[in-house]
C-alpha cells in the first residue's frame, strides 16, 4: 500500500468521531486460509452465506503474471505475493472501516503474510503514529509481535485454518486438475506444505478439520468465533 494512501486511511479513522468508532467495530474480517485443496472457496462461502456477508477469494486478486507462473508449477516468491497482500489488505480495511462483515480465501501460509493482513484491523491504524512502509520481510529485518499482541478470536481479523492430511489434499488437487477449474498446478501442493508456518503468539487463528463436511466445518467455525 502507497505511503499517500496509508495516510488517507490513518486520517479518515483519527478524524472520525466516536459514533463511527463504534461502527467500525462491527466490522469483522474471517480469513479462511490453508493449501491449494483445503476447501477455502467452498467453505468461504457456505460461511458468507451463513453470516450474510461478502465472500472474497484471494486467488482473484493475483495478478496476470502470477497466474502464469502458477498455471506452469512455479511457486510465488514474496516479491511475487507482496503486492498481492497489501492490495487484499487494504480491501479488507475498507470493509472494516465500513462495519462489514467479510470473509476472505487465502492460503496466508506464513506468519508475515498474515501479519500484513492484521494490519487491516483499524486498531493497529489508531495506535501507528506513522504507518510503516511494506517491503519484502525477511528474518533479519522485519518484527510484527507486537501487532500479535492482545489478539484473539475476538479480533476484527482473524483466521480459519483448515487442516488437512496430505492424502486428502492431493485427492482433491488431483481432480481438480482432471476438471481444469483452477489455474494453480497440483504440483505445488508440496512447495505450501513446506511453506506454511505458524508462531506460538498467533493467537487468532482456529484449526478446523478440514476432511469433515463443508456444512459441518461452517457450524464449527460458526460456534468458536460465537458469530
Amino acid at each position: 500500500m502507497s505511503r499517500e494512501l496509508d495516510n488517507r486511511k490513518l486520517r479518515g479513522v483519527r478524524l472520525c468521531s466516536g459514533h463511527c468508532v463504534r461502527e467500525m467495530m462491527a466490522g469483522k474480517a474471517i480469513i479462511v486460509m490453508g493449501t491449494s485443496g483445503a476447501g477455502k472457496s467452498t467453505v468461504g462461502r457456505l460461511l458468507a452465506a451463513e453470516l450474510r456477508c461478502e465472500f472474497l477469494d484471494a486467488d482473484n486478486f493475483h495478478s496476470a503474471q502470477n497466474k502464469e507462473k502458477m498455471s506452469r508449477g512455479v511457486a510465488l516468491t514474496d516479491e511475487d505475493r507482496m503486492p498481492w497482500l497489501e492490495t487484499l489488505r487494504d480491501t479488507l480495511i475498507d470493509y472494516i472501516i465500513r462495519g462489514q462483515c467479510v470473509v476472505l480465501a487465502c492460503s496466508a501460509l506464513q506468519p508475515h503474510y498474515r501479519d500484513l493482513l492484521r494490519t487491516a484491523d483499524y486498531e493497529f491504524l489508531l495506535n501507528e503514529t506513522t504507518p510503516e512502509p511494506v517491503s519484502t520481510p525477511t528474518s533479519n529485518d522485519i518484527n510484527h509481535q507486537h501487532r500479535r499482541q492482545g489478539k484473539s478470536l475476538s479480533s476484527l481479523v482473524v483466521f480459519v485454518y483448515l487442516k488437512a492430511t496430505v492424502g486428502v489434499l492431493s485427492a482433491r488437487l488431483a481432480v481438480r486438475d482432471i476438471a481444469g477449474t483452477h489455474y494453480a498446478h497440483a504440483s505445488l501442493l508440496q512447495s505450501q506444505i513446506d511453506a506454511l508456518q505458524f508462531e506460538a503468539d498467533e493467537r487468532d487463528i482456529m484449526d478446523v478439520d478440514a476432511a469433515l463436511p463443508p456444512a459441518q466445518i461452517v457450524r464449527n467455525i460458526q460456534k468458536q468465533l460465537q458469530v
